[in-house]
């Protein structure tokens, strides 16, 4: 069997036993919240300073978050003209918009891990810190922006530095830049720490996956905007900045992740299509569990 396909069957096992567990209501999609929660708090930090106390830095890698930010800004474009040609409803409009702008690049580390070890998830991390950049302004600003709630609640722009993993990674590179070691016995907590969350992320997606009928070709729209044209734009970006190796791998394949969980709860939050926004994340996952794995070996 191929290593990479042994090596990524527990991830598709992981997310079989998330559904599983819904089915039989021993765990329902709220609990999903929780557990894409635990990861960036709890899993996520440890194992991206690992990740990038193991590598070795380069120069390219300052551009990958920056290509996250691109790649949103450009299907922002695309998204409103669409949505706007549709002539959708103010919710349903904007569960579409942000479900297209934000990108489950959390559904992406796994597979860099599996794939390259510490190097692929230290760069797909780098990307998944740009794209968090803007899930917390951008997409949240839009997300109040066509919601139906009547509060004047501001933007908490603030919420982005509080987060755990641009700390652990500012943390890593301070240690790597500071010729620093790190002792045995820190490097076991931290992979302890680390390990689970490759097989929470998965058994999430899981519960969350739930697709419904209702504004099925619309949704299906959202998720191409998200997936097929963030994919161009994604390979564009690459070639422009002359990416080679695992960061061209990275912008490529992160560039085309499924809809973010963030779309169900920004939804929720803010009194957007709820049920359409649970569409548009439920079709993407499923084609991202195809799509995902043949696009990292397709560009290796």
């Amino acid at each position: 069997m191929n290593p990479f396909v042994a090596s990524i069957l527990p991830l598709f096992f992981s997310f079989a036993v998330g559904v599983a567990a819904r089915q039989l209501k021993l765990l329902s999609a709220k609990d999903a919240t929780v557990l894409l929660r635990f990861v960036p708090n709890v899993c996520l930090p440890p194992l991206m300073i690992l990740a990038i106390y193991r590598v070795e830095l380069a120069g390219d890698m300052v551009l990958i978050p920056f290509c996250a930010m691109l790649v949103v800004f450009a299907i922002y474009f695309i998204s409103s003209a669409a949505g706007k040609a549709l002539r959708m409803s103010g919710p349903t409009f904007g569960s579409f918009l942000v479900g297209t702008l934000i990108m489950n690049t959390a559904f992406a580390l796994p597979f860099f891990q599996s794939a390259f070890g510490d190097e692929g998830l230290a760069r797909a991390s780098l990307y998944d810190i740009g794209n968090t950049f803007l899930i917390f302004t951008f997409s949240y600003y839009n997300a109040i922006k066509y919601g139906d709630n009547s509060h004047t609640e501001k933007i908490q722009w603030n919420k982005f530095l509080k987060l755990p993993p641009l700390w652990a990674m500012l943390v890593a590179f301070g240690i790597k830049l500071g010729g620093m070691r790190i002792p045995p016995l820190g490097i076991e907590i931290l992979e302890m720490l680390g390990q689970p969350s490759g097989t929470i992320i998965m058994v999430a997606m899981g519960l969350t996956f739930h697709p419904r009928l209702s504004h099925l070709g619309k949704a299906c729209l959202g998720v191409f905007i998200r997936m097929g044209c963030g994919l161009g734009i994604g390979l564009l970006l690459a070639w422009v900045f002359g990416l080679q190796g695992i960061s061209r791998n990275v912008v490529v394949t992160c560039s085309a992740m499924p809809v973010g969980f963030n779309t169900l709860i920004f939804a929720e939050l803010e009194n957007l299509d709820l049920e359409f926004a649970s569409t548009m994340v439920s079709i993407s996952i499923v084609l991202a569990m195809i799509t995902t794995p043949l696009l990292i070996q397709l560009f290796s």
